[in-house]
């Protein structure tokens, strides 16, 4: 019985019961929204429709299986699971984007294919851009879609100034808040030290963007002028910044990623998207569960002619760009620069980013039937920062990574194609490193993280990390392996007493 009993890891260990407490000034767990909330007729499928509907706004890709997950926890009003959502790993989430990939995918063929690359398509990369796509991008009808412009005219022959103020509209939360009724609004208002910019930072988002396709087959060369100096490339741009008594400093920036942006009443929501990492909370049964996080490079210039705060990463609305940052994070999210690059080390991300920003469009173009603009199977926000902090560094400190190292096979992007095949990826059975969950995190400070619980979670595996004592919590896999020998041992068991009875007759 003993035996058997270990073999099913049986214990009499208390559940773990999830803290909903302290919490931060003015904020609210979703739990306690919707216990208020969720009698309310009709709120609970409006909330999921407004996740549903903008995923961009989130950390993760909603499929259908983790929308079912989320319906379940709040019908059945399991305000635990619900303050851990998903709190699946990675090698679970993964086979749910890839049943999201053959719902959306067109045809046959690449519903097939969708099943060994979530959503991708079965045309390779390596094949020839067809007359079609060919003029897509001369006439920009291909490219509006995966990337923002703005009024840069992405079709002729063009030089755009700096010099000026930019006459661009300034900042609305227009489209980017929503009421969904009962006090709830989904989306964040203006960054007070940021917003004011929004002109000048999103003329700058919008010409690093064309510049960027300057590198693009068939796209008609733009230049931007700034005090005297010319350029052609995101990075030209920089440095023709730099050289004319401008500030450039390119950060590594890492956040809570928050998958709701809802306010209740007022108050935040705190909504993080939990992922299990694989690894044991010392002296407990349960793993360590951590919020993924968003990943992004930001840019603030400073200077006599261009004043702006923009930021590049590949979201979950498929586009692979430079963006503007104006919105005000929620307190939770905290915030952190893993690295900041100046000078020549700036010049040199830009560079990156900008080639980046052209293996993206190139795979959008080869692979137009890629449900979601290709997030996931061509990774995440984390992917492409990762990839370029290797290359800077030497070392990649995020997770989780997505991408499938096979889809990046144009040769035209061989340099993009090896840094993203070099990073490790998050699609198989294995656990991730710890430097990588720690490294993704937006503070070095635990104490400074006001998700309940999380702070003394991470205290403890990361003393055990760096004692040595580390353990990793079994896969689903073994677990699933146990079992079925307890049962197998069961049975025999069982055969063994029924032997010894019948031989004893």
């Amino acid at each position: 019985m003993s035996i058997l009993l270990a073999l099913f890891g049986c214990r009499s260990d208390a559940p773990y019961v999830v803290p909903e407490e302290p919490m931060p000034p003015n904020t609210v767990l979703l739990s306690q929204m919707m216990r208020e909330l969720s009698a309310t007729p009709g709120f609970t499928d409006a909330m999921l429709a407004q996740l549903d509907k903008d995923g961009k706004k989130g950390p993760a890709l909603m499929t259908p299986a983790l929308m079912k997950r989320l319906r379940e926890l709040i019908l059945g009003k399991d305000w635990q699971g619900l303050d851990r959502f998903p709190g699946w790993t990675m090698q679970a989430i993964n086979p749910t984007v890839k049943v999201a990939g053959r719902l959306v995918a067109k045809d046959p063929e690449a519903r097939d294919e969708a099943a060994v690359h979530p959503g991708s398509s079965v045309r390779s990369a390596n094949t020839k851009p067809s007359s079609t796509q060919q003029g897509a991008v001369q006439n920009g009808s291909g490219l509006k879609q995966y990337i923002d412009l703005g009024e840069v005219s992405e079709t002729k022959d063009k030089v755009v100034s700096l010099d000026a103020p930019s006459t661009l509209p300034g900042f609305t939360t227009d489209g980017l808040v929503s009421e969904l009724g009962a006090g709830v609004v989904r989306g964040d208002g203006a960054n007070p030290a940021l917003a004011p910019m929004h002109a000048e930072s999103q003329r700058l988002a919008d010409v690093l963007n064309r510049l960027s396709l300057n590198g693009l087959d068939g796209s008609a060369p733009v230049t931007v002028t700034v005090a005297g100096q010319s350029a052609k490339t995101p990075q030209e741009l920089v440095q023709g910044l730099l050289m004319t008594g401008h500030s450039v400093t390119v950060a590594d920036a890492r956040y809570f990623a928050n998958f709701g942006h809802f306010h209740y009443k007022g108050q935040e929501v705190m909504m993080p998207f939990w992922v299990d990492s694989q690894i044991r909370i010392p002296g407990e049964k349960r793993s360590l569960l951590v919020p993924v996080s968003h990943a992004e490079y930001e840019w603030e210039v400073r200077g006599p002619k261009v004043n702006a705060t923009v930021s590049w990463y590949f979201g979950i609305d498929g586009k692979a760009e430079f963006r503007t940052m104006d919105t005000l994070d929620q307190a939770w999210v905290l915030g952190r620069h893993a690295h900041e690059y100046r000078n020549a080390h700036a010049v040199e991300v830009t560079r990156l980013v900008g080639s980046m920003t052209v293996a993206y469009m190139r795979q959008h173009l080869a692979r137009p039937e890629l449900p979601f603009g290709g997030y996931y199977p061509l990774g995440v926000c984390q992917d492409g920062v990762a990839a370029i902090e290797r290359k800077m560094t030497g070392n990649d400190t995020l997770f989780p990574n997505t991408a499938d190292g096979k889809l990046f096979d144009d040769p035209r992007d061989a340099e993009i194609n090896a840094m993203i095949k070099a990073i490790p990826k998050d699609r198989s059975d294995g656990a991730p490193e710890p430097a990588r969950i720690f490294g993704s995190l937006p503070t070095a400070d635990f104490i400074t993280i006001t998700i309940p619980g999380l702070a003394a979670d991470l205290e403890m595996v990361h003393a055990a990390w760096q004692d040595g004592s580390l353990e990793r919590t079994s896969s689903w896999i073994r677990k699933v392996t146990l079992r079925l020998v307890g049962v197998a041992s069961l049975g025999a068991l069982a055969a063994v007493v029924v032997w010894r009875r019948r031989r004893n007759r």
